[in-house]
């Protein structure tokens, strides 16, 4: 393709011309590059479970050890993520986290079939999967880079909620391929206790020729704009910002939330509502649907009122999961739930809309990855914290009283900062001098 040498999205003549058709492009390549990362990212949620039935003897804390870990390495790349799309350039580096993602793939499908495979493997291929953890923080950076001011919510929140679909995608397919032969040539079936035939190399294997297939429509069709790049130490400046941290707070309150009840969701309904568990994949799908819709709503309508009414609504349906926990109502506990889920998956959306109306576009991308990062830290935490809550109260409760001063404190610190009248616009003055 030819290659761009002029790149400025808040040129209106430009970007009807020219640059609007580039800019799509890359996204809708991003969006499909970006679940897949984040099914590589959640897949030992849903292969760890099956392991021992199929010969393997790992404790019980083992297998949660590797549920665990690509949550806490994913969120950990988020900080390097962040600042490769302007150090390489957005579709060098979307070419180069997408290929790598056939690594721990390749390698699952392979260690599962034979249950001698040390748990020292096992627990590098899962550490390995927090590859695909670290690809949101940089795929948004790069869609944030390319979009004008205005259309940069909506872009975001589909990138990001299209990818964060992944999610679900992963929890809702793996139980229906690892009963298929589909594979049956490049791997050996095994045989549950009930005499069932699986395949449990496939949850992996299905996705490595989705990947390739990416990572060569990246390198092929996507673009490295001018003007993106810069150097980590000019990147770095955002550290200093107050408004860095801030926004941080807010992420961690909408995302962080999404991810860490997505990791917890079917947990607690094989604590509390075994019968139900079949379900779990409700609550990743209905949030990831949510966010495109965030973004869209907060370029209407501004993302400082969009997420105080997205955490205001959380605390409400923390409350209400509390009750229905508590008098043990399904009913009312998987729609409180569902609540929680499109709440932070709007907020997910109306957070990274603000990033870009407080901070000037050169630093608005780089905060966007350091914020991710921070937030990407709720698939590991979220899930510990109610383990935490469980083996000292001996209920999940004291762990949703946690997530309800958290949004109080969040809803404070918007109001604040954003929704008092005029505060950004001396916000982006500020920034931009």
């Amino acid at each position: 393709m030819p290659r761009i040498t002029y790149w400025n999205p808040e040129d209106e003549k430009f970007w009807n011309n020219e640059g609007k058709k580039h800019a799509r492009r890359n996204l809708w390549i991003s969006v499909p590059s970006l679940m897949l990362a984040f099914i590589v990212w959640q897949i030992w949620s849903v292969v760890a479970v099956r392991l021992n039935d199929i010969g393997f003897n790992f404790t019980e804390a083992q297998l949660l050890t590797l549920a665990a870990i690509p949550g806490l390495v994913g969120a950990t790349l988020r900080f390097v993520y962040t600042f490769a799309v302007g150090s390489i350039g957005g579709k060098n580096w979307t070419v180069i986290s997408t290929a790598i993602l056939a690594i721990p793939t390749i390698g699952i499908g392979i260690a599962v079939q034979n249950p001698n495979t040390p748990y020292s493997v096992m627990l590098l291929l899962a550490a390995l999967c927090g590859l695909g953890g670290g690809n949101f923080s940089s795929s948004s950076a790069n869609i944030s880079f390319l979009f004008p001011k205005k259309e940069k919510g909506t872009a975001l929140g589909i990138n990001g909620g299209l990818g964060n679909m992944g999610v679900s995608v992963v929890q809702f397919v793996t139980p229906l391929v690892i009963s298929s032969g589909t594979f049956a040539l490049i791997g050996n079936k095994q045989v549950l206790a009930n005499g069932q035939e699986v395949w449990l190399q496939n949850a992996a294997f299905i996705w490595v020729i989705p990947i390739i297939i990416m990572t060569f429509l990246a390198l092929f069709k996507m673009d490295n704009v001018p003007g993106a790049k810069q150097s980590v130490k000019d990147q770095f400046v955002i550290v200093k910002r107050k408004h860095t941290w801030i926004m941080t707070i807010l992420y961690i309150a909408t995302f962080g939330s999404f991810i860490g009840y997505s990791a917890a969701f079917p947990l607690l309904l094989r604590s509390q509502f075994p019968e139900y568990v079949s379900l779990a994949f409700l609550g990743a799908l209905v949030g990831a649907a949510a966010r495109p819709i965030g973004g869209w709503i907060s370029d209407k309508f501004g993302g400082a009122k969009v997420t105080a009414f997205v955490l205001v609504t959380m605390a409400i349906g923390v409350f209400g999961v509390i009750y229905f926990l508590n008098s043990k109502q399904f009913a009312g506990f998987l729609v409180s739930f569902l609540v929680l889920f499109i709440a932070s998956g709007i907020g997910s959306g109306s957070t990274f809309q603000m990033i870009p109306s407080i901070f000037i576009p050169k630093e608005a991308a780089p905060v966007i990855g350091f914020t991710a990062a921070f937030a990407a830290y709720g698939s590991f935490l979220i899930p510990k914290l109610f383990g935490w809550s469980v083996n000292t109260t001996g209920s999940y409760v004291p762990a949703f009283y946690f997530f309800i001063a958290f949004y109080v404190i969040s809803i404070g610190l918007n109001w604040y900062y954003y929704q008092r009248k005029a505060t950004v616009t001396k916000v982006i003055v500020k920034q931009a001098g």
